[in-house]
C-alpha cells in the first residue's frame, strides 16, 4: 500500500469501490428525481430519490418481497423477472404520484441483468428516463417474461428428470409451482399491479 507524507486515502466509499463520487456531483447538480436501483442475490430494491442538502429524501420504494405478499408473485424474487417486476410497481406507484421523469443513478453496479431488467420496467410503466436504446441486450425482452426458465425447466424435465427436481425443488417443493409457467405467474403480476399499485 502507498505510504509517505503526501500519500492521502482516499474517502472509505471510493476506496471501497462502493461510490464514485465524480459521476455523483454531476448527478446532483442536474436536480432532478434519481431512480436508485440496488440488486442482492434473493431481492431487488428501487427507490425515487430526491436529494436535498440537509440528506436524501425517499419519495418512492418498492422491494420486490412486496411482489409476493401483495401482487401474486410466487417465484423467486432473486431472477430477472422479479427484478422487471420491481421496477415496474415503482413507475406505476410515480405516475401515481404525479412525477413524471427521473434520470437513473445505477452507481457501481453488480447483477447487470437484473439491474437493466428493472430499468426495463420503469421504463414500461411510462416514467421518463433518458437512455440509449442500445442500453438494454436484445435477449433481455423474453428474459424478462422468464421464458428462459421455461425452456430451461422443459429441457431437463425431458432430458435429465433427477437433476430438474434437485434444480427446481425451490420452485416445485417450497413454493409448490412449475417452472414451466412462470410466464403466466408473470402475466398475473402485471395485471396485479396495474390494477392495486
Amino acid at each position: 500500500m502507498p505510504h509517505g507524507p503526501r500519500y492521502r486515502r482516499p474517502v472509505r466509499r471510493r476506496f471501497e469501490g462502493k461510490t464514485n463520487y465524480h459521476k455523483r456531483i454531476k448527478l446532483l447538480k442536474s436536480r432532478k428525481l434519481r431512480v436508485v436501483i440496488r440488486v442482492s442475490n434473493n431481492h431487488t430494491r428501487v427507490q425515487i430519490i430526491q436529494s436535498k442538502r440537509g440528506g436524501d429524501k425517499i419519495m418512492i420504494s418498492a422491494f420486490s418481497k412486496e411482489l409476493a405478499s401483495k401482487y401474486g408473485w410466487t417465484a423467486n424474487t432473486g431472477n430477472i423477472p422479479a427484478s422487471y417486476l420491481t421496477g415496474y410497481l415503482v413507475g406505476s406507484r410515480a405516475k401515481k404520484n404525479n412525477i413524471q421523469e427521473a434520470i437513473f443513478d445505477l452507481g457501481i453496479f453488480y447483477h447487470k441483468n437484473r439491474v437493466l431488467a428493472a430499468c426495463k420496467g420503469i421504463i414500461d410503466a411510462g416514467l421518463q428516463v433518458p437512455y440509449h436504446e442500445e442500453f438494454f441486450p436484445e435477449s433481455l425482452e423474453e428474459r424478462i417474461k422468464g421464458t428462459h426458465i421455461e425452456n430451461y425447466a422443459k429441457k431437463l424435465k425431458s432430458e435429465e428428470p433427477e437433476n430438474y427436481e434437485q434444480i427446481f425443488s425451490g420452485y416445485i417443493k417450497k413454493n409448490k409451482i412449475n417452472p414451466q409457467k412462470i410466464s403466466q405467474i408473470f402475466s398475473d403480476s402485471i395485471k396485479n399491479i396495474e390494477n392495486n399499485a
